[in-house]
């Protein structure tokens, strides 16, 4: 079983990812190909994220891993989102 902490903090790292990469999805829209840089970037944050969240779901109890589950379509939604769009 995962713990409570870890759990925590890895929630905490998947709302900072989120956050940034909508950030930076929002940003891309105002600048168009001048923010290139940042957007790969909030892109990779998401995939490492989501990594971690599988690793993490190696660890966890069922309550965990439903949560898990739904950060992780979350996560996807928002990378799938940062990809089709016409950057």
């Amino acid at each position: 079983m995962a713990t409570r902490d870890s759990m925590d903090n890895l929630m905490q790292q998947c709302e900072d990812a989120i956050r940034f990469a909508e950030e930076q999805y929002k940003q891309s829209s105002l600048q168009e190909q001048y923010n290139d840089d940042n957007y790969t970037q909030a892109l990779q944050v998401l995939e490492d994220t989501y990594g971690d969240i599988a690793k993490m779901a190696h660890f966890a109890n069922s309550q965990q891993r439903e949560q898990l589950h739904r950060k992780r379509l979350q996560l996807q939604q928002l990378q799938n989102s940062m990809i089709l769009k016409d950057h």
